[in-house]
């Protein structure tokens, strides 16, 4: 049962999820969140001890929901080609259509943590070995059941996918050009087809 200040806590997240996606952390202030949820300043430092909790708490939000939509597409497919096939399908066209608002909560986030934000670097480096721990699970399941080649190295080959899929999605957003990230996941498709399958 939820109490009522579980569900004012939830809707603090939820509101300023997309502005610190947007914006940025440093140029997300108070004021943003107070205006997103129409709370006082009480009623958002009553649920939340900083703006880094609601930071914090904002990226697992966000975060949340891209792992359970990619999840929700892996789930529906049998072979390990056609998992893969279905993540690089849930990629296209995000630059110019994410998930969440703001882009890829990932990327967005490791990008702006890296050198001065450390509690974010740590949530934002769960979330990439998630990732890559998933995406590594699939190609070892297609070695082990004889689908993929042998001599692949699952993490290896994870590690490459989603770097080509993060790096294209970062020059699609910078470029404002959609095709470069497509492009790529295009080129991941004839990869897997000629050099992973036996």
């Amino acid at each position: 049962m939820f109490t009522k200040s579980d569900i004012t806590r939830q809707a603090i997240i939820e509101k300023s999820a997309p502005i610190f996606n947007t914006k940025g952390y440093s140029a997300t202030t108070m004021n943003d969140i107070l205006l997103a949820t129409g709370l006082t300043k009480g009623g958002v430092y009553g649920n939340f001890e900083s703006k880094d909790q609601i930071a914090i708490e904002a990226f697992e939000h966000s975060i949340g929901k891209l792992l359970e939509a990619l999840r929700f597409k892996i789930k529906k497919e049998n072979t390990a080609k056609e998992k893969l096939f279905a993540i690089l399908s849930f990629y296209k066209n995000y630059s110019i259509n994410p998930l969440t608002e703001g882009g890829c909560p990932l990327l967005n986030t490791a990008i702006e943590s890296d050198d001065n934000l450390p509690f974010l670097k740590i949530k934002a480096q769960k979330a990439l070995n998630e990732l890559l721990g998933g995406l590594a699970f699939i190609i070892q399941k297609g070695i082990d059941s004889k689908e993929f080649r042998a001599e692949l190295d699952a993490q290896e080959e994870a590690t490459l996918i989603f770097s080509i899929i993060q790096g294209g999605l970062m020059m699609s957003k910078l470029a404002d050009n959609p095709k470069i990230l497509n492009g790529l996941l295009e080129n991941l498709k004839a990869t897997i087809n000629t050099q992973y399958l036996r």
